[in-house]
């Protein structure tokens, strides 16, 4: 079931399996932040994510210092600071590139200034973009932890909110 859904919300939010399981990992070690570092197995089977794919995204988190390992036998991966201070957006960029389902924000500002014929389609693709990386820079791993299931984020909420609804789809 896991690797199922997870694979349908990849293709749908445009992020990389590798970055829909590095937010799952950073999860488990939020909920686990106090207890130290946490084995790379028990972070696999509490995610349900491969483990060896799991070591290598990992350690590119330790390189970006997002985490930081511990070595010997109490050993483990913990976060390297609070999970509040953690925005989905450092470890999306970090795994997956910009933000953007839309594309780069340079290349549209660019595309806007010299496509005059699609200069207002270029328009909502920048500000669809402008929206999403809203969200994922304020929102954070403890958000994601909080429990606050099915609750819209005060970032979600301010970036759908300043948006024109549809006259009719």
């Amino acid at each position: 079931m896991g690797d199922n859904r997870a694979g349908w919300r990849s293709r749908e939010l445009k992020i990389s399996q590798k970055g829909l399981y590095a937010l799952q990992a950073m999860m488990t070690l939020a909920r686990r932040h106090e207890q130290g570092a946490i084995k790379i197995r028990d972070i696999a089977a509490e995610s349900n994510l491969p483990e060896k794919f799991l070591e290598l995204i990992l350690l590119e988190l330790k390189n970006a210092r997002i985490v930081d390992s511990v070595r010997g036998a109490r050993g483990g991966y913990q976060l390297r600071r609070d999970p509040s201070e953690i925005p989905l957006s450092d470890i999306i960029r970090l795994v997956d590139g910009p933000l953007a389902p839309m594309g780069d924000a340079e290349q549209l500002r660019g595309l806007i200034v010299k496509d005059e014929d699609h200069r207002a389609l270029y328009e909502v693709f920048l500000a669809v973009r402008d929206a999403a990386a809203k969200i994922l820079e304020h929102t954070t791993v403890a958000d994601l932890v909080s429990g606050s299931k099915g609750k819209k984020s005060a970032a979600t909420k301010a970036a759908v909110g300043g948006m024109k609804k549809p006259r009719h789809l």
